[in-house]
């Protein structure tokens, strides 16, 4: 069967997201086909569209991130059947595509009070929250956190669950209207680091003590401003990098206050099936008890992945952005 995708075919401008016809196989053992129904989209994908990462085969199909229903099944596949909901993150790509072929054990079950939407533009992001705060640093009550880009997706997961866990949240954003929501979701203080030095403010709001975590996502303009904020024994988890790469430093750099870091991969730290299954129905179901909300979200047609993307690279832009094929 043939069905639409986008294809990249060179790393450049949005433009080069373009709609073509591909040929969509049987699936093979242990393969199901399926056909999407929702597509998420992520900084991930713009970095491999710009040619910031190179982890993506061109020409291939960009997108790490959907939620659909399963059409067909290969021979030995015993996890899923025609018709059933499911949702996924791949580091092999080739989301953004109205059907494809991927392995089973890939797949997390839906259930029936979780909507392809949520699903498709939350996974990547609620998995990645978890990890980050039960797994790289597991935040306590009453921890002091900095949470770079409060308002954006992961971060304002990060904000709502290190605060439903007691701890004290502060956070970064870039205008009033993003302190606001960042506020409204879990932050106890919020800093306008275009308009204030955000490591005179934490060591204010901390009364010189510092934080236990930062999570940054920002990368070089943020980083070394970050390792300042820490206390001692504090760790800087980065995991992302809006503003570019970060430079190398010096590991004796974090020798004075005893401080770690680290540089996560939600695709290596959930790489267990049951494991990921399990984080992903805990995740699930905080969003079903209201631990956590979900943020607005911002729907494109398929072949307007380009304008998603212009979307995405806005700084304006809150929520989250949605492919509909």
């Amino acid at each position: 069967m043939h069905a639409p995708a986008i294809v990249l075919r060179a790393a450049g401008e949005p433009d080069q997201l373009r709609l073509e016809d591909v040929e969509v196989a049987e699936p093979g053992p242990g393969e199901v086909q399926i056909r999407h129904t929702a597509i998420g989209v992520n900084f991930h994908d713009v970095y491999v569209r710009s040619g910031l990462y190179h982890t993506l085969p061109l020409p291939g199909i960009p997108g790490i991130e959907a939620a659909g229903v399963v059409t067909a099944t290969g021979p030995g596949t015993t996890q899923f059947r025609p018709g059933d909901r499911v949702a996924y993150m791949t580091r092999q790509y080739g989301c953004y595509a109205a059907a494809r072929i991927i392995d089973e054990d890939l797949l997390i079950p839906l259930p029936d009070a979780v909507s392809d939407e949520l699903a498709a533009t939350h996974l990547l992001k609620g998995l990645t929250a978890y990890a980050l705060l039960h797994e790289v640093y597991a935040v306590k009550p009453r921890d002091r956190v900095l949470v770079h880009a409060a308002a954006g997706g992961v971060g304002a997961l990060l904000c709502q669950w290190a605060a439903a866990k007691g701890a004290c949240v502060i956070g970064t954003a870039g205008s009033q209207k993003k302190a606001g929501f960042a506020l409204q979701h879990g932050c106890s203080h919020a800093i306008l680091y275009r308009e204030e030095d955000f490591v005179r403010r934490v060591d204010e709001i901390t009364a010189g003590q510092g934080v236990q975590v930062a999570y940054d996502s920002v990368g070089k303009d943020t980083f070394f401003g970050s390792l300042a904020c820490l206390a001692p024994t504090g760790h800087l988890a980065n995991f992302g990098q809006s503003s570019g790469a970060v430079p190398p430093f010096e590991v004796s750099q974090l020798f004075k206050k005893s401080n770690s870091l680290s540089r996560m991969s939600v695709f290596v730290q959930l790489r267990d099936v049951g494991h990921r299954r399990d984080v992903a129905r805990q995740l699930l179901a905080a969003f079903g008890d209201g631990t956590l909300s979900p943020s607005p979200v911002q729907r494109f047609s398929l072949a307007d992945a380009a304008q998603a993307h212009r979307a995405m690279e806005s700084r304006e832009r809150m929520g989250s952005l949605l492919l509909v094929p």
